[in-house]
């Protein structure tokens, strides 16, 4: 969101903030593109320009009573729609957030139709500060069928001056009804080189390593970081791989080791057709190897991939991960 000196966090944002406000025309947006590059913060920055009572450019003030109340989140016309599991990481969490983890429950990441149907409530309620009311669903892909149709009838016939804005980094998941109904506000990766300059600025080193590794998405670099996986380490797993040395690996997450597998395996594949990595730093690839045996890996990846939130033996299941990892990267022979 804007802050109280009017600047935007993402520096990358500034463009797509200020083109959105420009041309504008529906009642409901959607922001879409790759994860990791900031598209709440983008939709967020939306609903505080709408919202910003001295708004007189591209976008909020920052400092009015209105940009405060969205940056203390308790601005009465803004309603802010997360799964409980990202709630918190992404700082709103509510009473129903806090009553589900008192009760130990397993945050849901889905957005529920509950939640959707009191969204369809708030927008149809009289504005408290008089500038309309936004309602915000992050991401929106999230939200299942039900919770798609209940939203879809309000996208059709909009209450009063009830806007509404989907961030989401896979908008072919949305119905194709939703979608026909949002203007759409495409988000690109940003300029290697702003993204590498604001990681420096976090402390992160060697950002342009990570940056690479995340696939050019600076915010999913940053959280890498500040999990403990920097460029060092990232370096050194194609090799490590190779040689068949689990090392650490069974203290990362499921789901991050089979992306950097995924992206190791890319990486490996080609090397072996003669192109240009993308991840990985090319000095840290081994030799080429077969790309019968690294396509079987990846189809294998896949297929782990899919159930990776099966409750399963983590040292077991790095151990053969590692094991068939060694298998794929072996030099093809001469």
């Amino acid at each position: 969101m804007v802050g109280p000196d009017g600047a935007l966090p993402l520096p990358w944002l500034a463009g797509p903030l200020a083109h959105a406000l420009r041309t504008q025309q529906g009642h409901a947006l959607l922001v879409h593109g790759p994860q990791g590059i900031g598209q709440f913060e983008l939709a967020l920055s939306l609903a505080q320009s709408w919202l910003c009572e001295q708004r007189t450019g591209d976008q909020a003030c920052g400092h009015c009573a209105s940009c405060h109340l969205v940056q203390a989140r308790s601005h009465p016309d803004l309603l802010v729609l997360l799964p409980e599991a990202l709630s918190e990481a992404l700082g709103w969490s509510t009473d129903d957030t806090a009553s589900d983890k008192a009760s130990k429950a397993k945050p849901s990441k889905e957005l529920k139709v509950e939640a959707i149907r009191a969204a369809v409530l708030f927008a149809q309620t009289t504005s408290a500060r008089g500038r309309g009311k936004v309602v915000l669903v992050h991401p929106a892909e999230r939200m299942n069928m039900i919770s798609s149709n209940t939203l879809l009838k309000t996208l059709e016939e909009p209450p009063g001056e009830a806007r509404f804005i989907l961030s989401c980094g896979a908008p072919q998941d949305l119905l194709p009804t939703i979608r026909s109904r949002c203007q759409a506000v495409p988000l690109a990766l940003p300029d290697a080189e702003v993204a590498r300059q604001w990681l420096a600025s976090h402390q992160v080193a060697q950002p342009e390593v990570l940056l690479a590794a995340a696939g050019g998405q600076p915010l999913e670099a940053l959280a890498w970081s500040k999990d403990g996986l920097d460029a060092v380490t990232w370096t050194r797993l194609p090799r490590q791989l190779a040689a068949g040395e689990a090392g650490t690996l069974a203290t990362w997450p499921l789901p991050r080791l089979l992306d950097a597998m995924h992206k190791l395996c890319h990486d490996a594949m080609c090397v072996a057709c003669d192109a240009p990595p993308r991840y990985y730093p090319p000095a840290a690839l081994p030799k080429a190897g077969s790309v019968a045996a690294l396509n079987a890996w990846s189809k294998e990846l896949g297929t782990v991939l899919r159930h990776a939130e099966h409750p399963w033996s983590g040292p077991l299941m790095v151990e053969s991960l590692v094991l068939k990892a060694r298998n794929a990267l072996a030099p093809r022979a001469n």
